[in-house]
């Protein structure tokens, strides 16, 4: 007979319930493995692995700046996530700027756009549009967006969001309202390897599974989870991060990879796009918090799926595209990654789905072919609750086609997370548009 357990991993309903029971077993019987939390959806625990030597290269003496680097200011409504989460104060698109809805089917099976210049072919894809865009109205998703591109080009196949919660909120897709979470890994691992780092060095930490305390940041004896970069962005291993970027990384150098990778920019597009924050503090504890994806950083979806596919063209920038005579295939893109640092990052990404925290989602043929970087955050009190997923990613990993970035954001009782979102439509694309696994 199928346990609880395996019944939860498949049902949300039956997960509350199991839940529930876990905590009073907690409380008064036997322990549960960590592969049954897993299966329950925890997220982001480092695995605790045999104790290995820690070899590092050794940092570089960091001389005091002469002057401290100037901070970006916030771009215009994104405030700190510490006062007034961006997404309370969040403003919807107007008609005019909501160019997806304002398109009109051309009887071919593709969405055209209106203006004063005649019809202008979107790059849109309807079927995918609108699947997604059914999948999160059946689950009723409190806010969620997802975005899907084509790496190559930079078309943007889609862009579905739904805000249960507001429903009158559009424009979810490109607003930078969601922190980053241990999305900006990603960041801080391309920083790390300007720094001389690689994939195969180790780290060894302990705690820091919630937050980051000054005390982590100093050797101990308890430092008995001692993981390479590859396993630590697999694993989302916060203290291993924050250790690495506390040893190797001045303010300076995290900022300049996150500008790389064009956060505190605005970057072209059609439809209204935010800038996607991230504040770098200069304090060594306010640094690795940072960089352990706990800090004062936002990211739009689309920002995010850019991010996926900056990878995926082995350290390229394709700008997105919405409309199809924008496409130039002539183009070679904005290199901001080396093209080794990126195959690094790609082997980076892999971990997250082959052991790390997207292990139990990615299943299967297809969807093993993907790497990407999960991301999990809540609002804690006096907030009102939030939780926060995000997935990054791209397939397949030696032949990219396409590149995506879901985001949802849930109450305390929640029916999806964002990997299994972004899993939905990573398959939709590379097996054509079957039926969903929508609520009913």
């Amino acid at each position: 007979m199928e346990s609880l357990l395996d019944l939860a991993a498949r049902r949300p309903a039956a997960r509350r319930l199991a839940v529930a029971l876990l905590g009073v077993s907690l409380l008064a019987g036997p322990a549960y493995s960590q592969g049954d939390l897993d299966r329950l959806g925890f997220p982001e625990a480092p695995s605790r692995l045999p104790a290995r030597s820690c070899v590092l290269p050794a940092p570089e003496t960091l001389e005091p700046e002469a002057m401290p680097a100037p901070v970006e200011p916030a771009a215009p409504g994104a405030g700190s996530r510490r006062l007034l989460p961006p997404l309370a104060t969040a403003h919807t698109l107007s008609a005019e700027q909501d160019l997806v809805s304002r398109a009109h089917p051309d009887g071919t099976g593709r969405l055209r756009l209106s203006g004063p210049d005649g019809e202008r072919l979107l790059t849109i894809q309807p079927v995918l549009q609108d699947a997604l865009t059914q999948l999160l109205e059946s689950y009723r998703t409190p806010y969620a967006a997802v975005v899907v591109l084509e790496p190559s080009t930079g078309r943007v196949l889609a862009m579905a969001e739904h805000a249960q919660a507001n429903p009158a909120l559009r424009g979810l897709a490109t607003k930078a309202l969601f922190p980053a979470a241990s999305v900006f890994k990603l960041v801080t691992a391309t920083a790390l390897m300007d720094a001389g780092l690689g994939p195969d060095d180790v780290g060894c930490a302990h705690g820091g599974k919630r937050h980051i305390q000054a005390r982590l940041l100093e050797d101990s004896s308890a430092d008995q989870t001692c993981l390479s970069l590859a396993e630590a962005m697999g694993r989302s291993a916060n203290a291993v991060f924050a250790k690495l970027t506390h040893r190797y990384l001045r303010p300076a150098q995290l900022r300049a990879a996150a500008e790389a990778l064009h956060f505190n920019r605005p970057f072209d597009f059609p439809v209204p796009t935010d800038v996607s924050l991230a504040r770098v503090p200069e304090d060594p504890l306010g640094l690795a918090t940072t960089g352990a994806g706990f800090g004062d950083v936002y990211l739009s979806p689309l920002h995010g799926a850019m991010l996926a596919s900056v990878a995926a063209n082995r350290g390229l920038w394709r700008a997105p595209v919405l409309f199809e005579d924008q496409v130039d295939p002539a183009s070679v893109g904005e290199r901001v990654l080396s093209e080794d640092q990126a195959m690094a990052l790609v082997r980076m990404m892999e971990e997250t789905v082959t052991h790390g925290t997207a292990r139990r989602v990615f299943r299967g043929p297809t969807l093993r072919t993907a790497v990407g970087k999960t991301g999990s955050l809540a609002d804690k009190p006096p907030l009102p609750y939030r939780d926060y997923t995000w997935f990054v990613g791209f397939a397949p990993r030696d032949a990219p086609r396409v590149a995506v970035a879901a985001v949802v954001v849930n109450d305390v009782l929640w029916r999806i997370h964002a990997p299994w979102l972004a899993g939905e439509a990573l398959r939709l694309v590379l097996q054509g548009a079957g039926p969903l696994h929508a609520r009913r």
